[in-house]
């Protein structure tokens, strides 16, 4: 299982493989486990996993949609920096947000909005994110 790629309905279809395998209790691996935590927190996307996925389907922002699993990416890349602490810093920030919002899923959601906006920026300037203006953001919401 690879959780980057460039087949949008493969990836997708790993999330669905995933909440199958929680529903009938099978082992998971190390990344499915980061993906069953991350499914395990959204119960309102239990019901499109349980459904075939729909290939093509296109979520838009502009219509007041939420790419459910564009969401649920965003939290395990949350989880991953927060294992490696990368960018440098990421944790501290993560732990003082923590206790400022006193819940950790509500954490994760505004880290995954900085994240979010960090990629948009670098998709409209078409460079690399920066981890600097990202770790910025995520500092900043601990300091309102």
């Amino acid at each position: 299982m690879a959780v980057f790629s460039q087949n949008r309905d493969a990836l997708r279809q790993q999330y669905h493989d995933v909440w199958q395998k929680m529903q009938s209790a099978q082992i998971l691996t190390a990344l499915e486990q980061m993906i069953a935590d991350v499914i395990t927190l959204h119960p309102e996307y239990h019901s499109l996993l349980s459904s075939p996925i729909q290939s093509g389907q296109e979520y838009f922002v502009e219509n007041g949609q939420t790419n459910p699993y564009l969401h649920m990416g965003l939290h395990i890349a949350v989880h991953e920096q927060l294992s490696i602490n990368r960018p440098a810093g990421i944790v501290q920030a993560y732990q003082q947000l923590s206790a400022k919002t006193g819940d950790e899923h509500t954490t994760e959601h505004l880290m995954v909005d900085c994240l979010a906006e960090q990629l948009w920026l670098a998709q409209q300037q078409q460079q690399p994110p920066s981890e600097t203006a990202y770790l910025r953001s995520v500092q900043r919401l601990s300091e309102k």
